[in-house]
């Protein structure tokens, strides 16, 4: 029963002392943290809030792009305020963005040298105790505690794994280690203590290239980085190992990289089924936020086997069908954005001549991203009366050299047994 008090005792003091530590830590820098808001022009009323912080003394401030992200794309609309520790409010520039790792550059008039954050020159250790600082659903500034526990593993753009409460409206806060160094920029939660955080080395990136090149509009830095960003992940994808697995009677491939995941189902257990059909399913698990009606950077492959004995090509054809038309867009995306599917019919073989489709192959181009375009892709095999296989994808944002090359990879994967 001692033993236990005892550890009950230093527990308590642990947890007395990591929130005197956290209390220290935000009066220290609670001048440098800001509620970053956007403003909507005709109402005057807030249309969303974040977090940013002070990493300059001549008043530059980091945040996450979503944060700005309405503005960024419709600044006749919206201005940009902060909000500081005591009260006082005033409008902010937007000076420069990374869209890929969700970070944004704003600016506030200064009258003299402010304080501001460090950021640090080293990454933290697995276990590190870290403190993240933000504006949690508008009810003024907090620091939770929390542990550094590495990159996520399953992700294309680096994403530190916090273990700690990342709520809404704490985006684009910093979270710094015990010497109150910025170590990352809160950007997401899953919640149950999982949080994700964009690394500080992405935002040492940023500042270096405002500092060197401020001739580029917010625009032109969007669509060079949406640009840069499908080139490399399409460039990886083809470099990687496409793995082979059967589905039913067929071959279809999955790509061996951890960031793209894969899941299978089938209706095998329903023995009084008109149609034996298996589905398997790969994704990017992750995407680049435009705006909140505008994704892009999505990756999406699926296959549909479906074998029927007893069906009449009638029955079999219509429930085919069905199957095709869940075939959509990955991404989401509006009007204002990208044109309407402009499509292609075919008959297809492949080089390896293991497979007739009849292939469709959709694009739609973005209207303010020149070169840029989502593709759909689906094909239905049309050589065996009693069995079909349906691959389909999905890719957002890329140009027409990385569609193609992407599409006869794809289809020259695809095959009977």
């Amino acid at each position: 029963m001692k033993g236990l008090i005892s550890l009950v005792l230093i527990l308590m003091s642990s947890i007395s002392s990591a929130q005197q530590q956290a209390e220290s830590i935000f009066k220290q820098l609670a001048p440098s943290l800001y509620q970053i808001r956007l403003i909507d022009k005709a109402s005057g009323e807030k249309s969303s809030i974040g977090s940013g912080f002070q990493i300059s003394a001549d008043g530059l401030i980091a945040t996450n792009y979503h944060v700005i992200s309405s503005y960024a794309r419709h600044p006749e609309k919206y201005r940009i305020e902060y909000l500081d520790h005591i009260g006082n409010k005033a409008n902010l520039n937007l000076e420069s963005i990374d869209v890929i790792n969700d970070l944004a550059l704003v600016k506030r008039d200064v009258e003299q040298a402010m304080p501001f954050f460090a950021i640090s020159e080293t990454v933290p250790t697995k276990g590190e105790e870290l403190f993240s600082l933000g504006n949690p659903h508008d009810l003024g500034m907090i620091v939770v505690p929390g542990t550094y526990n590495g990159l996520k593993k399953e992700s294309f753009n680096d994403r530190i794994h916090f273990t700690g409460s990342v709520n809404s409206g704490m985006s684009g806060g910093p979270v710094v280690n015990k010497a109150t160094e910025v170590v990352g920029i809160n950007v997401a939660t899953s919640g149950n203590q999982i949080g994700f955080l964009v690394p500080h080395d992405k935002l040492v990136n940023l500042i270096r290239n405002y500092q060197n090149d401020q001739s580029l509009t917010i625009d032109q830095q969007m669509n060079q980085q949406l640009n840069d960003y499908q080139e490399n992940l399409i460039s990886r994808l083809l470099q990687s190992d496409w793995q082979l697995k059967k589905l039913g009677e067929a071959m279809i491939p999955t790509i061996d990289v951890p960031f793209i995941r894969c899941w299978g189902e089938s209706n095998a257990d329903k023995t009084d089924a008109l149609m034996m059909l298996a589905v398997a399913n790969c994704s990017l698990e992750e995407d680049t936020y435009i705006t909140h009606n505008f994704f892009t950077g999505s990756l999406e492959m699926e296959f549909r086997y479906l074998h029927a004995k007893q069906l009449s090509n009638i029955k079999f054809y219509q429930l085919f069908q069905r199957q095709i038309s869940r075939v959509m867009p990955g991404n989401k995306a509006g009007k204002d954005d990208v044109t309407e599917f402009a499509c292609q019919h075919d008959i297809v073989m492949p080089d390896n001549q293991r497979i007739n489709n009849k292939a469709i192959l959709c694009t739609r181009a973005y209207k303010d991203f020149a070169g840029l375009y989502d593709i759909l892709y689906l094909g239905i095999s049309i050589d065996r009366n009693e069995q079909a296989l349906l691959s389909h994808f999905t890719l957002a944002g890329v140009s027409q050299k990385s569609a193609q090359a992407f599409t006869k990879q794809f289809m020259e994967s695809v095959s009977w047994k």
